[in-house]
This record gives C-alpha cells, sequence and structure tokens, in this order.
C-alpha cells in the first residue's frame, strides 16, 4: 500500500467519525430542543442586524425547527461533509468556519428583523459548492470528477438560494454557498503538480501520454490502486 494511499485511508476515516459525531450532536440537540418546545431554537437561532446576536451564527447549524427540518438536513450534510472532509480534516475545518460565518453573517445583515433563522442548511450548500470546485482548483482530476457527479445529480439545490419558498432561509443557503466556493479557491492546493518524467508541456509520445486518460490513470496510481 502506498503512503499515499494510506494517507487517504486514515483521512477518510476520519472524515467518517467526523460527520457521525457532527450528527450525534445535531440529533442530541435536538431531542433537548424538542423537549423545550424548541425554546433553543428561538433562543440561539439567529435574528439580524442586533450586535448580541452575533455570536449565534455559531449555534444556529445545530438548532432546527423539527422532525422533518432536521430529517431534510442529516442526509446531505453527511454526504457533502465527507465528500468534504475524505482528502484531509485541517482543509475541511477551516473551509467549515468559513461557511458558517459566510452563512450566518449574510442571515444577520440581510434577513428581516423580525425573524429567527436557524438550521444546517446553509453548511449543506457550503459543503456542496466546496466539493464542486474543489477539485478544479486543486487539479486533482479524482475530486473534479466527484464534483461534475455531485454537480450534476444535486444541481436542482441552486434553486434553494432563490427568493422563491416561504419559510426557507434563501439567504443563509446562499451566503453558505458563497463560503463553500470561496472556500475551495482560498484553501486550493498551491503545490507544483509536476511529472517525474518532465514538465507537462512536453511533447506527446508513448512514454509521455497526455490527456484526461493518462490524467486519470496518474491519480489512481500515486494512490497506490
Amino acid at each position: 500500500m502506498s503512503p499515499r494511499f494510506a494517507r487517504l485511508l486514515r483521512d477518510s476515516r476520519a472524515a467518517l467519525f467526523t460527520m457521525l459525531g457532527a450528527l450525534a450532536v445535531i440529533w442530541a440537540v435536538q431531542v433537548a430542543n424538542w423537549l423545550d418546545d424548541y425554546r433553543l431554537s428561538y433562543e440561539y437561532g439567529v435574528n439580524s442586524g442586533r450586535l448580541d446576536e452575533l455570536p449565534d451564527i455559531l449555534t444556529m447549524p445545530l438548532l432546527h425547527f423539527g422532525w422533518e427540518h432536521i430529517e431534510a438536513n442529516s442526509w446531505p450534510l453527511f454526504a457533502f461533509g465527507f465528500l468534504a472532509a475524505y482528502r484531509g480534516m485541517k482543509r475541511f475545518l477551516l473551509a467549515t468556519v468559513l461557511i458558517v460565518v459566510a452563512s450566518g453573517l449574510t442571515i444577520w445583515f440581510f434577513e428581516r428583523p423580525e425573524t429567527v433563522t436557524a438550521g444546517a442548511s446553509g453548511v449543506v450548500y457550503g459543503y456542496f459548492g466546496y466539493v464542486v470546485l474543489r477539485g478544479i482548483f486543486d487539479r486533482n482530476l479524482v475530486d473534479t470528477v466527484i464534483g461534475v457527479a455531485v454537480a450534476a445529480m444535486y444541481s436542482y439545490l441552486l434553486l434553494g438560494v432563490l427568493p422563491s419558498a416561504q419559510g426557507v432561509s434563501w439567504l443563509g443557503h446562499l451566503g453558505g454557498l458563497i463560503g463553500g466556493l470561496a472556500g475551495a479557491w482560498l484553501l486550493r492546493d498551491r503545490g507544483e503538480r509536476t511529472s517525474k518524467s518532465g514538465p507537462k508541456s512536453g511533447p506527446k509520445t508513448a512514454s509521455n501520454p497526455a490527456g484526461p486518460g493518462s490524467a486519470l490513470l496518474k491519480e489512481l496510481d500515486d494512490l497506490g490502486i
């Protein structure tokens, strides 16, 4: 097993347990919130425009307004979160902070003052944007293929950033998506990706094939597959 593949397995295992732990915390908070008639959501959700409400942008993703609300967020949060984390926890944690802050601040600045917003959907949209663009900015073919597949299967999510549905925080979705896209750029891999046989601009010969197929083979070879 190559060192890179071993590292990928280690990071994937950490990503799995991290997302399972995050869901366990969110569901535990939901039970307490439900028993308290959802007062936690109203108390620690985000009410825009008030300085004393700013810290609540950090608690908002943990809170929901009902079982259907948390069920709708749980699966995409786990799936997109795992894909965002499986190549390294450090960048994932930094991206998560950026997404949470971007989503929360967008709500705090632009939402109506009488509205209280809670839920993890802004984080879901952030992870979605991060996963879609990360491979392109990292010039990583495997992650690019994953991003294209995610974009194709879940493109309907982009409807959620439009001000069309009642009771849905489209501003939180939009802020989270912007945070995820920005995170993919700001946290991109800046290392040089060069071939062992020379620069990528070399001639196209049988010993130095070019094109998507050879790039994919190189990615898989680097992982020891």
